[in-house]
């Protein structure tokens, strides 16, 4: 596993299974599984106006679109990382 400070309260971890985490504050919010066609997800919980921001910036930082990323639940998440 990779840490990868990105901004103020916005941080990535890549796993081994070349799968990356986005954190914004101390929870995952995004990934995106670069195995499976760059598939890209975010949470469908609402956190707030800066965390939307994060999961934003970091989908155009790896040259994606937000309007393609796929709602999951956020326990999803919460278990990728565990």
């Amino acid at each position: 596993m990779t840490l990868n400070p990105i901004a103020s309260n916005m941080t990535e971890i890549v796993l081994n299974n070349n799968v990356k985490v986005l954190f914004s504050y101390k929870t995952p919010v995004a990934y995106i599984d670069d195995q499976s066609n760059r598939l890209h997800y975010k949470t469908s919980h609402y956190w707030s106006k800066t965390t939307t921001s994060h999961i934003n910036k970091w989908f155009s930082l790896n040259g994606l679109n937000k309007d393609d990323a796929i709602s999951i639940n956020q326990s999803e998440l919460d278990n990728l990382t565990k």
